[in-house]
């Protein structure tokens, strides 16, 4: 668990350079397209380049556009273009945000059904005792295993 926490920290910090994400935003008609023609190069010898037909290089870049392109082919089109395919999946908040989101909500779902079935009972508890069951459901949640957490 200190190690996923360590892991989790090293990793925001990392992915935290890569934002704000919009500064990274695809041009409309593609990377391999921008680059090739901010390079003066046609699709023909970009072609040339990839050893393919040049129909094949602007069905590639549309597959671009669409989204539809596999990652081992913009790895091609990049080294022929003599770039760096950088490939991320960048958080929109801290991972330890989004795993404290995670826990609180699983922590709320099972002291909802607790104080649900308590109060069918005659049972019920005051707010500051559901206070204090919820810290410790929280602090449970996130000492324990995280896999749990991500059940529902």
């Amino acid at each position: 668990m200190k190690n996923e926490k360590l892991a989790r920290k090293n990793l925001d910090r990392r992915l935290s350079k890569l934002k704000p994400t919009d500064e990274y935003a695809c041009p409309r008609r593609g990377w391999i397209h921008a680059i090739r023609e901010a390079l003066g190069m046609t699709s023909a010898q970009l072609a040339k380049r990839l050893d393919m037909s040049q129909p094949g290089v602007i069905q590639m870049e549309l597959a671009e556009q669409r989204g539809a392109i596999t990652l081992d082919t913009l790895e091609r089109a990049a080294q022929a273009l003599d770039c760096t395919l950088v490939y991320a999946l960048v958080p929109n908040s801290s991972l330890e945000d989004m795993l404290t989101r995670q826990a609180k909500k699983v922590a709320k779902e099972r002291l909802a059904t607790v104080s649900h079935t308590m109060n069918l009972e005659d049972q019920g508890v005051s707010n500051i005792t559901l206070k204090e069951q919820y810290e410790l459901i929280l602090n449970a949640q996130l000492s324990g295993s995280l896999r749990k957490l991500w059940e529902k």
